[in-house]
């Protein structure tokens, strides 16, 4: 009889359970709803906020400075009727706003108004619209989107495979980061700001690698979307001989798995050897049958085109050579080298012609 009793209590605990998770799913979804209303409407209210601004700047051109003048009012009003959400800054990103997105339907529910803030701050409209369409894709927060845009994917992601054109700035504003082959995950240079190393600080493999496993989410944010981390220092043995990949990813985008060789030097012929092995291994004996080849990265702090076309030339196997830096690319060096790319495929095109 107490084996019966222990039974049925065990029972009723597991329904009980059951009809908790369903109880709790049923909330948290309702949640999430109502924010995402809440967080609609509010963007829906700000931008014609920005609008009625505008329509009124439009029929006061002559008197501009009243036109400051009545900001100021506006934002005292409205603070002292509504509360906070209405200074004289945030005003300004009201009118920004409806003058950058004119068309309310273009609005991303999923970005927030702090976001749209920080994307305000871009004054290229391709850039801005890169950075939009890879934050509402990848679900950045505030603070992500704000070290993307201080790192300069947009024009990392534009030099990173040495073919620059205005189709790739058009794809990128479009549709943010395409992932539809192991080139598009590449990124040169890789940013690792984060981990607070001096830029002339020497450092072993071993440390670099512990404090990227340290901060690996900040790590996989760099790496790029889809990236899931499997582990450090991976044991790979071959003819009863133990070798170790440094970190192994998944994309589950790509459905491959990502091998990452670190070296603290410049890139070495042997290290391309050494990892198209690990690669071999991976496909032959660790691959899933629906998995894809797997993709190997080394990060390196230089490395010498000429030498690196060479060392990975003739590779069946995906193997990608790319620098790293402990600081934050030069913004404007990089635009000036995207800008000179493009300028340089518009000279050849009018001789083409």
């Amino acid at each position: 009889m107490a084996d019966d009793k222990n039974i049925d209590l065990f029972e009723k605990d597991n329904t009980v359970s059951e009809m908790m998770t369903e109880i709790k799913n049923i909330i948290m979804c309702s949640r999430s709803e109502v924010m995402k209303a809440v967080n609609t409407e509010l963007l829906q209210t700000y931008w014609n906020i920005g609008r009625i601004i505008v329509a009124f700047e439009q029929k006061n051109r002559e008197r501009a400075e009243y036109g400051k003048r009545t900001l100021k009012e506006v934002s005292k009003r409205l603070t002292e009727e509504f509360g906070k959400g209405f200074s004289r800054s945030n005003i300004q990103n009201m009118r920004s706003f409806y003058l950058n997105y004119q068309k309310c339907q273009t609005l991303s529910g999923k970005l927030s108004w702090s976001h749209y803030c920080e994307l305000l701050g871009i004054d290229d409209p391709d850039r801005r619209s890169f950075y939009e369409k890879e934050c509402a894709n990848s679900g950045w927060s505030v603070r992500e989107l704000k070290r993307q845009i201080d790192s300069s994917l947009f024009e990392r992601l534009l030099l990173s495979d040495g073919k620059t054109n205005k189709e790739k700035v058009i794809t990128l504003s479009k549709y943010g980061l395409q992932i539809n082959d192991p080139a598009d995950i590449i990124k040169d240079p890789y940013v690792f700001e984060f981990l607070g190393i001096p830029e002339n600080k020497p450092i072993l493999e071993s440390d670099l690698e512990k404090a990227l496993t340290i901060h690996i989410e900040k790590f996989l944010l760099e790496l790029g979307r889809g990236f899931m981390f499997v582990g450090t220092q991976q044991r790979i043995t071959i003819d009863n001989e133990h070798y170790y990949v440094d970190m192994v990813f998944y994309n589950k985008i790509l459905r491959s798995y990502v091998l990452i060789e670190l070296k603290t030097r410049k890139l070495m012929p042997s290290a391309v050897g050494q990892l198209n092995m690990y690669l071999n291994f991976y496909k032959n004996e660790v691959n899933d049958p629906d998995d894809n080849p797997p993709i190997g990265i080394i990060l390196c702090t230089d490395k010498d085109n000429i030498a690196a076309e060479y060392a990975l030339g003739g590779i069946n196997n995906h193997i990608f050579a790319s620098k790293y830096t402990y600081v934050i690319p030069n913004k404007e060096e990089l635009i000036a080298q995207v800008e000179a790319v493009l300028e340089e495929i518009e000279d050849v095109s009018d001789d083409e012609n």
